[in-house]
């Protein structure tokens, strides 16, 4: 390529969007400021090219660099064991909600190989790790809330334990859209569960922010929130 991959990205780059990106997350200061269909058009050039060659030698000191990587992966066109071992190595440079939930976002392939997927993100629940954590909520409440899993998700999700901000709101997200995609199967689990205030109380919330749950459901969550008393 005449131009390397950062100095594509530096010229995509947009100030306006830049600082409205870093409002969004301020847990990293490395944003350029490109806009994610810009970061999608550059990934699908990369994935019909030598892509292998790419990731081996991708930067990774900005954000859409990482984002990049993690687009990439999502359109390749390759076989598992392959995609899964890149997949792995990738996980460790999820720094920030944003790209987690965009790369989770891209692994559609996961719907033709449901069984593999859920074997490979299980194990990330119990990291010690924030976004390897969020990782596997993520792909577990993008692809695999249906009847076949949801009492294994809701048995799971109980169990993670974690102090990080952003493991319990992906908790209290996946948990809002197993009630909202699966009420019957979910709402014995939040009568009686093992969360933390604070994740249950979310769930509840983004349970009632729903435009799928009717105002009558919506008041009988709003009464099951719990009173959490200050320190």
């Amino acid at each position: 390529m005449d131009k390397t991959i950062k100095e594509q990205l530096l010229e995509l780059a947009d100030a306006d969007y830049q600082k409205f990106s870093a409002a969004l997350i301020p847990t990293i200061h490395n944003i350029m400021g490109v806009r994610l269909p810009e970061l999608r058009k550059l990934a699908k050039k990369i994935a019909k090219g030598d892509w292998r060659t790419y990731l081996a030698h991708a930067e990774s000191d900005y954000f859409e660099e990482v984002m990049l990587q993690g687009m990439v992966l999502g359109y390749v066109k390759t076989d598992l064991e392959e995609i899964l071992h890149y997949i792995a190595n990738f996980i460790p440079k999820i720094d920030n909600w944003s790209v987690c939930d965009s790369f989770c976002t891209g692994l559609k392939f996961t719907l033709k190989n449901k069984e593999q997927m859920w074997d490979f993100i299980v194990p990330y629940l119990s990291s010690e790790k924030e976004y390897e954590i969020r990782f596997a909520v993520v792909m577990m409440l993008n692809f695999f809330i249906e009847e076949a899993y949801i009492n294994q998700i809701l048995q799971l999700l109980d169990k993670v334990r974690h102090e990080g901000y952003y493991v319990k709101m992906a908790v209290s997200w996946a948990l809002s859209m197993c009630y909202v995609k699966l009420p019957a199967a979910t709402i014995g689990y939040l009568i009686a569960n093992c969360l933390d205030d604070f994740t249950y109380n979310k769930a509840l919330q983004k349970i009632t922010e729903s435009y799928r749950v009717d105002p009558e459901t919506k008041k009988m969550i709003r009464e099951m929130k719990r009173s959490v008393k200050r320190r």
